[in-house]
């Protein structure tokens, strides 16, 4: 098992998706460099976007671009850290992006505009329940932990708290561990079980209520106030929908294959009309060892140890002892904070496979709509279309139906269509002939789930192997090959609902899939967005239009694409990951692996209007981070800071990093919050 060095062959730096050697290892497992998980001849959505830019994009094309040479390693900003430079003006630009861009930079802080002021909210290890301590590095336990906020935020969302004036709910994701940075002299051959149980701690989610000062944008943790909540590892949840129960979700712990304890790898998520969050399970197959099976290798799951090697102290993380235990992981769970007895659901009709996140719309007659992406290269992006309708009400019976909203209805997966001839299509991201990179959907069943049982729309699976082995159900039926979904958004502005690509270096590579009009770029590392239009607006229809909205990159590079806006007059964005709108509709975006030269950020983008497809960055984040759960309200930003310090060769004993607290004290990933300093609503 190799030590803590970057990969063979892989300078630092330079790991594949732009993330360190260390990110990879315990983040997703070194996903990049396992064989791709889907061997199905599938068509590849990167020969679907060739010919999807708009027309638009060609009669703007000839614009002079002039921000190259802000764009390399060479001009990266030096390490202030607020923004001085006074690029475009700010009246100039769409409402809610009156700022400053921030420029490129590699200062190991948040970075933002000039004017804005900024502090953390929460950070890993505050206490926040009863009774837990102060956080103590050196001496950290499982116990500890469990009442303390854990690691490696990820989603946020903040909830309106009735009743508290000034103050909101916040719940957060806590993605996974990097033990590496965590425990001072970590061996990763010979994990203590001391060092396992607190990562298990770590794992999971936190609800505890903040408060805002009235005079600005500031928000700060109320500490062990009643809603306050840790859910980690070990924590009981229950399965809920057309899986539960089955012979596939069945182990000697529990044999009524409807009890789970904890949940594993919550990426981004979203939340619900009806008062709860979702929380996305993606990478859950790091944590098993011993894979032997066809539906383990499409998952993903190794056939050695782990990593962190939880195995050797629980033998639920061994498949060779616990066969079914890995398809209790990799699901949508609910949550719901503002009852700290609830018992969180794992949803098994929204599919198991890698979700990113998991955002709902409702339809016209109340249904929920669910989107989510399979955080995979060349995998798939669904949704489900429930059959209930959502009620109104804060009773325990209203709250018990809305509960179960998520267990009947229908799964789908999406197929895309480009309208430009394959030959067109060359992976270099140049137009096809008709100057436009489009094309149409359709939403394919997979299985629909009722209060009577279930029915599978795929020939040669059941329900129940549709549900818990949804990838297999995606290539069977003939579902498009993208480049790595991440969050899906649903625009509340317009409806139109926009799939984030992150990226795929294997792209057209030999014994890979070639570019499509969908993904149309080969050795695609810095990402795109595709823009769907559901059919008459309907989140419930089969049918969509698609095109290319935002192809990420160097502005100064002819194959990006910013909505047809010039290109001399947007930020460089690299590898697009979590989005959100704000209250005027623009989309924001956050970074993951940056292949710029920079650190990864924030940026938001108008989406209608005249200067739609204006692209300016807010912020960016320390050494070693990703810019995570982003939340854009009228007088804040809120972001999560995810995995500060995670370089190749970083460790307890020779930090990468000194955020947030300085030197001499270590590396804790946290949660952020940004507002102007005269107090004025952002962007305005």
């Amino acid at each position: 098992m190799r030590k803590l060095l970057p990969l063979i062959g892989t300078p630092s730096g330079s790991h594949p998706g732009g993330r360190s050697a260390l990110t990879c290892r315990f983040r997703c497992g070194d996903a990049c460099f396992h064989e791709v998980p889907n061997t199905s001849s599938n068509a590849y959505v990167g020969d679907v976007i060739t010919g999807a830019l708009s027309r638009r994009s060609a009669l703007r094309a000839a614009a002079v671009v002039t921000v190259a040479a802000t764009t390399g390693t060479a001009a990266l900003a030096a390490t202030a850290p607020r923004a001085e430079a006074a690029t475009p003006a700010r009246t100039g630009a769409a409402r809610g992006l009156r700022f400053t861009p921030v420029p490129p930079n590699t200062a190991d802080a948040v970075t933002v505009p000039d004017g804005y002021r900024q502090n953390i909210v929460i950070r890993w290890g505050d206490p926040i329940l009863r009774g837990a301590p102060a956080f103590d590095p050196e001496h950290q336990t499982a116990a500890a932990q469990a009442g303390q906020f854990g690691y490696n935020n990820d989603f946020l969302a903040l909830l309106p708290l009735p009743g508290e004036h000034g103050r909101q709910l916040l719940v957060a994701n806590h993605e996974y561990t990097d033990e590496v940075i965590m425990f001072r002299g970590y061996d990763p051959e010979n994990p203590t079980r001391q060092q396992v149980e607190v990562a298990w701690a770590a794992h999971g989610l936190s609800a505890v209520v903040v408060e805002e000062d009235a005079r600005t944008g500031r928000l700060t943790a109320v500490s062990r106030h009643p809603l306050n909540r840790r859910v980690t590892a070990t924590t009981e949840f229950r399965l809920t929908g057309p899986a539960a129960g089955s012979e596939l979700l069945k182990t000697s712990a529990d044999p009524s294959g409807r009890k789970v304890l904890g949940t594993l790898n919550n990426c981004s998520g979203g939340t619900t009309p009806w008062g709860t969050t979702l929380h996305g399970e993606e990478n859950f197959n790091q944590y098993f060892a011993g894979g032997s099976r066809a539906t383990d290798k499409r998952y993903g799951i190794g056939t050695g140890a782990t990593e962190r090697k939880w195995e050797r102290f629980d033998k639920r993380f061994d498949i060779a002892q616990e066969p079914n235990e890995v398809h209790r992981f990799g699901y949508v769970v609910e949550f719901d904070p503002y009852d700290p007895t609830s018992t969180p659901r794992k949803h098994t009709a929204l599919g198991r496979f890698k979700h990113e996140a998991a955002t709902v719309r409702l339809t016209e007659d109340g249904r929920p709509v669910v989107y989510s992406g399979d955080d995979e290269r060349f995998d798939y992006f669904y949704k489900f279309v429930g059959s209930k309708r959502m009620r109104h009400g804060n009773s325990r019976a209203v709250r018990e139906h809305n509960l179960s909203l998520l267990d009947e209805g229908t799964l789908y997966v999406a197929r895309l269509t480009g309208d430009s001839p394959a030959a067109e299509i060359d992976g270099s991201g140049k137009l096809p002939a008709d100057g436009e990179f489009d094309g149409s959907g359709t939403w394919i069943p997979l299985a629909t789930a009722t209060a009577h049982g279930a029915v599978s729309h795929v020939e040669g699976m059941t329900a129940e192997e549709v549900f818990v082995f949804t990838r297999l159900a995606g290539d069977k039926v003939g579902a498009t090959k993208m480049d790595r979904p991440e969050d899906i958004q649903p625009s509340p502005h317009t409806g139109k609902v926009y799939v984030v690509l992150t990226n795929n270096s294997n792209r057209g590579k030999a014994g890979y899939a070639a570019a499509d009009e969908a993904n149309p770029r080969n050795a695609n590392k810095h990402g795109h967005i595709l823009e769907l239009t559901e059919h008459r607006g309907r989140p419930d229809s089969t049918v969509f239009a698609w095109s290319l909205f935002l192809v990420a990159g160097d502005p100064a590079d002819p194959a990006t694409y910013f909505a047809g806006f010039p290109k001399d007059r947007v930020s460089p964005i690299s590898c697009p990951d979590n989005v959100a709108f704000d209250p005027h509709g623009n989309l924001w975006i956050s970074t993951d692996g940056n292949q710029l030269g920079s650190h990864d950020g924030l940026f938001g983008v108008a989406t209608s209007g005249d200067r739609r497809g204006e692209l300016k960055q807010f912020l960016t984040v320390p050494t070693g981070a990703e810019t995570c759960g982003p939340i854009v309200q009228d007088r804040r930003v809120v972001v999560a800071v995810q995995h500060p310090g995670e370089i190749d060769g970083a460790s307890v004993e020779k930090p990468a990093s000194t955020w947030p607290d300085g030197p001499g004290r270590i590396v804790r990933p946290a949660v952020v919050a940004v507002w102007r300093a005269d107090g004025r609503n952002v962007g305005l």
